[in-house]
């Protein structure tokens, strides 16, 4: 067992802190109990002087907030400034004697704190605690939905005497912190926007927009995997994306999906996986796994599936913003990896499947959220990394005959509990472009389309398809019909009706959106 920390570091755990300070809190939890876990995304210090400035990384906090070294005092402080992370409380609660945790509720059994913590213990070790019952007390919430995301309406425990509103289950509850820049995003409201918007459009056009978002989110999806599926196989997933939220989650729903997106399995074991899991590559001479991410073991799998299928459902039965609950549940899923192939699009299908469920997303719409990934793919891939990186020295780990990894260590609390903050933020930007741009432009698109092609017909008489062609030529030379164009596939125009054609085009789609 180690010490408290020192009063005057400047590193922790390789974590630099921006001046001179103590590390309390859940960074003196890890360093008195040898915890092996990934640091908090943001952990707390008590700084020397007393206008400290605080970080990303680090808050400071003046000499006059320092805990005493003691477990309750150090618990205290982390649940006031820092939030609940699930990951160090699961670790800490191995650590310490079940009889240490029940002194600090008895010392104020009926107290705010001690009953948070009673319910935690129990709820993270399935261990009761012998405590008396706290009495007719005022229910207090387990989460603070100031400092993270929570459930809307949760659970009464009468036994603690708390609200239940953790989103997910023991088997799995990644949280959100409620950051400045997320706060403003779930202000926005840019579902009811979107809706409201979309409610405006004709009924035909917004039947038109969503068969083409459908099946260019689709073709996006197989893009950022490396992927050019034929127009068959791309139809067939933008059916599958179609029916998100329509039917609950299950196992079997899962394995009916990765179906769909295998396509051929002849080469590819359907189902869970059976063996252990990375993505990486192989050294060319030895044939080892030289692995960027460590999937979840496959002993876990079933445990962590049933808690990702249990969060969707509490996330919309208890009104948890949708957009974070689909960063918790899209991302939990690829860090799971469950399945040998077709995880990437099953997680970015979940996205879909959240926003759908919350009823978040327009009546017949998807938010086209794989092309908004695509175009910022370098920071899709930092988010993803931002989490599996710093894991991997944490996982204890050996090759396969197979070239495949054998994972050595209990690892299944680094996939239930992480921080998503990281991630709810970078998919709430996506959500927000597809609403103020994606959406209405497309949209802008198919009204001006409209408007060339009823133009066209007083200029010639023209069939759709040669509409479409036309518009493709036109769009691609800037406006003005090529050579080629006006020597083979529309050579039959004569040069007025060439120039009146190229000033429609001009006039139809040189506006912006309305």
């Amino acid at each position: 067992m180690g010490e408290w920390p020192a009063h005057d570091v400047m590193d922790f755990h390789g974590r630099p802190l921006p001046e001179r300070g103590e590390p309390v809190g859940y960074a003196a939890l890890i360093a008195r109990y040898d915890l092996a876990l990934l640091l908090p995304i943001r952990m707390a210090a008590i700084a020397g002087r007393h206008h400290p400035i605080s970080t990303d990384a680090w808050l400071m906090l003046t000499p006059r907030h320092r805990p005493a070294a003691a477990l309750g005092p150090q618990l205290v402080f982390a649940f006031r400034y820092e939030g609940l992370d699930l990951q160090v409380l699961a670790a800490l609660f191995q650590a310490v004697a079940p009889d240490e945790v029940e002194a600090i509720v008895r010392a104020t059994p009926t107290g705010a704190f001690a009953r948070r913590l009673w319910f935690l213990y129990e709820w993270l070790t399935s261990r009761q605690l012998d405590v008396p019952d706290p009495g007719k007390v005022r229910l207090v919430s387990i989460l603070d939905p100031d400092q993270q995301y929570a459930l809307a309406e949760g659970d009464p425990s009468p036994r603690h005497k708390v609200m239940n509103n953790l989103p997910g289950t023991p088997a799995f509850c990644p949280l959100v912190r409620r950051t400045p820049d997320l706060a403003a995003f779930s202000a926005k409201a840019l579902g009811d926007r979107a809706r409201e918007a979309m409610g405006r459009v004709r009924p035909d056009l917004v039947a038109r927009a969503a068969a083409f978002i459908l099946l260019n989110d689709s073709k996006s999806s197989f893009a950022i995997e490396g992927e050019r599926p034929t127009g068959q196989r791309a139809a067939r997933w933008g059916q599958a994306i179609a029916q998100a939220g329509i039917r609950p989650l299950s196992l079997g729903e899962f394995d009916r999906l990765q179906r769909i997106v295998i396509g051929d399995d002849r080469f590819v074991r359907l189902g869970l996986r059976d063996e252990g899991g990375f993505i990486g590559m192989h050294d060319r001479d030895t044939n080892m796994p030289v692995p960027d991410h460590i999937s979840a073991r496959h002993e876990d799998l079933q445990s962590l599936m049933d808690g990702l299928i249990a969060f969707a459902d509490r996330a919309v039965r208890g009104v948890m913003d949708p957009v974070v609950a689909a960063a918790c549940l899209a991302f939990g899923f690829v860090y799971i990896h469950p399945y040998v192939d077709g995880n990437g699009r099953l997680h970015r299908w979940l996205i879909h499947h959240a926003l759908a469920a919350a009823a978040y997303s327009p009546p017949g719409l998807v938010f086209p959220v794989s092309a908004a990934i695509l175009r910022h793919i370098d920071p899709y891939r930092a988010v993803l990394e931002s989490w599996s990186t710093p894991l991997l020295p944490f996982i204890e780990w050996r090759p396969t005959a197979s070239g495949n990894v054998e994972v050595l260590n209990d690892t299944a609390a680094f996939y239930r509990y992480f921080d998503a903050t990281a991630h709810a933020v970078f998919l709430y930007g996506c959500v927000e472009e597809t609403v103020e741009h994606d959406l209405p432009e497309e949209v802008h698109f198919l009204q001006a389309f409209d408007r060339f092609s009823e133009g066209i017909q007083q200029i010639v008489d023209m069939p759709t398809t040669h509409v479409e062609l036309l518009h493709k030529f036109l769009d691609q030379n800037d406006g003005r019909l090529s050579q080629r164009a006006r020597t083979k596939e529309f050579a039959a125009l004569d040069d007025g009706e060439a120039m009146r054609i190229e000033a429609l085009y001009g006039d139809t789609f040189g506006r912006g959106p309305d």
